[in-house]
Formats: structure tokens, C-alpha cells, sequence
């Protein structure tokens, strides 16, 4: 897949079959439209291309800081090359390009840049300035610029009935099994492990301090997951506690993660942590010793959970 950061860095000697859109989380109901997007291409006589963009919009026209995306834009692109996508533009989003009108974008964009051949999109696509034009006007674009456009019924999107709406909601109650559903993947998040207060080797459980280095990626509620992490291409396994340590007189929000059966230096690595299940809320306990019971407890229930749902013996 060739990556390409602007539609202005876009070069084929082919026609195009297109989607674009968002494409936050990539989910099931992207996947879709994905696998249909390769399989036109499959004959080799045109080249597929997925057009998203960045910043999200709601960022740029709305101001929205508090926005919570599923990807990073490194992630998108990872979770993209997965469906054998000719090219991928990560077109950047600003308020000079929301003004193009409806026309404007097919005809300088679609038809005169990226050479359009087919575009396939979903029945509610809405396009140009504030989002006026619909598939009924890009269906006349079209027929004006010649080119053929593929709708997506809202009977076929329904029987897949996911949205990333759906999946942040989940996330943010703590229904990891729900999201990940939805996505059609573990949802996963990364970062660099940072040194702590190392509070956590003093009760035996040290853990690895996560930082995250974008602040718009959506994290779930505070509590304890199951959780596994790719290190030294192994996979290790773990139990990751998101939240304020209320035991210890924290007051500040970590991302900890404790591995089983694994004892190295990993400072200033960048891990991947993949969520398999959620434990339990985050609580504060009466003591250290109660906390330190209570952690044992997680770790026999998640070594329990692992064994009976990933194949696993400890």
C-alpha cells in the first residue's frame, strides 16, 4: 500500500475505484466497504484508493479539542494495510479545504486528481461546504463528469449495525468484549513506558507505566483489563489498571501495566496494549495488604480467563 499525505502527493498512471470518509476505528462497517473496494480492483485495471483525512473535521470546524478518536493516524494506516488497499491519502483537513463547494471537490479533486473511475460510498455520505451535497448530487456529478457511483444501502450497513458512536459508548463503559465485537479486533492503544513512582514493585506486581502521546485517543473508563502486549515478538500477557490509585494517595491518572511471569527493563520502550477484558471498576481499599489480596484475585481470575478463551498455559 502506498501512503500518501496529501491528494496533491497522489500520482497513478491508473484510473481509480475510491471510498472516503473518516474511517474512525476501521470497524466492522468500514470493513465492509474495504473488502468491496479490493474486490473491484481485483482484475488489476484500476487501482483502489482510500482517501481520509486529518485532523477530523469536528476538529477544525467545531473546535472540538474534547473529541475522543479510536486511531491514531499511525494506526489507521496499520489497520488499512491490512486489506490490501492500493493507496491510502491522509489528506490534511483545514478550513480552506472545507470551503470547496460540492463540485469543486468531484471536479478538481475526484475527477481531475485522483482520476476517478468508480466511487463507493454510503447511502447518508454528505460532501462539500457544510456538508450541502448528498449521494443524490453525487450520483448527477457522476453522469456530468462520467464516472459510476456505487451506493451502500442502509439495509446492508444496518445488518452490520455498527458505528464508532457505538464502540466509544462501549469503551467508556468498560464493555471491552462489546467493542471489540464492533471493531472486528482487540481495541489497542500505544505508548511509551515511562518511569513511575514504582510504587507497584513494593506490594510484588511491579508494572510498566504507559504514556500515551496523543491526547485525543480514546481511552477506556477507569478500572482494571486484561490485557496483552506484543514485546521481543512475544506475545505477554497481563492485567493493566487505568485510573488514579486511590489506595496509594494518587492523584494523578496512570495507565499501568503488570505482566505476568515477566521481569525486564522495558523504560523507554513504545508498547502496544491490546484489551482483552475488563475486570472491575477501580476501587480504594482499606489497607496495602487488601489491595494486594484483592490484585492476587485479579491475577488468578485473568490467568483463568486466558486459559479458557486464548489457548494459553501458565
Amino acid at each position: 500500500m502506498k501512503t500518501f499525505h496529501s491528494i496533491f502527493e497522489f500520482t497513478s498512471t491508473k484510473k481509480t475505484i475510491i471510498t472516503l470518509g473518516t474511517f474512525d476505528g476501521v470497524h466492522l462497517g468500514h470493513q465492509s466497504i474495504l473488502h468491496k473496494l479490493r474486490n473491484s480492483t481485483e482484475n488489476g485495471v484500476f487501482d483502489s484508493l482510500v482517501l481520509t483525512f486529518y485532523p477530523h473535521p469536528r476538529m477544525v470546524l467545531q473546535q472540538d479539542s474534547s473529541i475522543q478518536l479510536l486511531n491514531s493516524i499511525e494506526e489507521k494506516i496499520e489497520l488499512f494495510q491490512k486489506f490490501g488497499i492500493d493507496n491510502l491519502i491522509i489528506h490534511p483537513f483545514d478550513e480552506n479545504f472545507s470551503e470547496l463547494s460540492a463540485e469543486e471537490f468531484v471536479k478538481s479533486i475526484l475527477v481531475e486528481k485522483l482520476k476517478i473511475h468508480k466511487i463507493i460510498i454510503g447511502h447518508d455520505h454528505r460532501f462539500g461546504k457544510n456538508r450541502t451535497a448528498n449521494i443524490d448530487d453525487l450520483i448527477i456529478f457522476g453522469e456530468k463528469y462520467n464516472f459510476e457511483v456505487e451506493q451502500i444501502n442502509a439495509e446492508e450497513i444496518n445488518e452490520i449495525s455498527v458505528s464508532s458512536t457505538k464502540i466509544r459508548n462501549a469503551l467508556a463503559n468498560g464493555n471491552i468484549i462489546l467493542a471489540n465485537s464492533y471493531l472486528g479486533y482487540n481495541y489497542f492503544f500505544s505508548g511509551k513506558v515511562t518511569k513511575g513512582k514504582q510504587l507497584g514493585r513494593t506490594i510484588g506486581f511491579p508494572t510498566a507505566n504507559i504514556s500515551l502521546s496523543e491526547n485525543y485517543k480514546l481511552i477506556p473508563k477507569n478500572g482494571v483489563y486484561i490485557v496483552s502486549s506484543k514485546i521481543d515478538n512475544a506475545t505477554i500477557y497481563g492485567m493493566m489498571n487505568i485510573g488514579f490509585n486511590p489506595t496509594l494517595g494518587e492523584n494523578e491518572k496512570t495507565i499501568e501495566v503488570h505482566f505476568f511471569d515477566f521481569n525486564q527493563d522495558l523504560y523507554n520502550k513504545i508498547l502496544t496494549i491490546t484489551l482483552l477484558q475488563h475486570i472491575r471498576e477501580e476501587q480504594k481499599f482499606e489497607s496495602i495488604d487488601a489491595l494486594k489480596e484483592q490484585l492476587y484475585r485479579d491475577r488468578e481470575f485473568s490467568l483463568a480467563f486466558l486459559k479458557n478463551h486464548e489457548n494459553i498455559s501458565f
